[in-house]
């Protein structure tokens, strides 16, 4: 599975870890920023994975910011995703059973690596439902 992952500058620590974590299991992966922990603007790298997601370069998307809510919103304005902030492996497992997200997004300044690397494995053990979920998906997309 190829995953595009980036942050803002308050995760920047967070996603070298996250990126260590995905190598150590093997996913592939594409870092889409920062590079740095110079102060950038969420938005920019949000839309960046949300993008990539959106036009199938990438099979799905993890994004953290200081409290993972300012990455959620942004990446939701792209058509096709359905960006999931999460805050333990039970949301994980759940947005991907019965939401189909298919773009990860959590706290980098809540969380320690011991919550993320749970959250991690309930993300990537789960798959979606369908059934009675798929109906409910096609209601949330866009309608124009």
């Amino acid at each position: 599975m190829n995953i595009a992952v980036a942050s803002d500058h308050a995760g920047y620590e967070m996603k070298k870890n996250v990126l260590s974590w995905l190598d150590g299991h093997g996913h592939t992966f594409e870092d889409m920023g920062p590079y740095s922990e110079d102060s950038v603007d969420y938005p920019d790298y949000a839309r960046k994975v949300a993008e990539a997601v959106s036009k199938g370069q990438v099979d799905q998307g993890i994004l953290m910011c200081g409290t993972g809510i300012g990455v959620s919103i942004a990446a939701n304005k792209v058509n096709g995703v359905r960006a999931a902030l999460v805050c333990g492996p039970e949301f994980a497992a759940l947005a991907r059973q019965h939401n189909n997200a298919n773009v990860l997004c959590f706290s980098a300044r809540y969380n320690d690596m011991d919550a993320i690397g749970k959250i991690l494995e309930s993300w990537f053990s789960a798959e979606f439902e369908g059934g009675r979920h798929q109906r409910r998906i096609d209601k949330i997309e866009p309608c124009c």
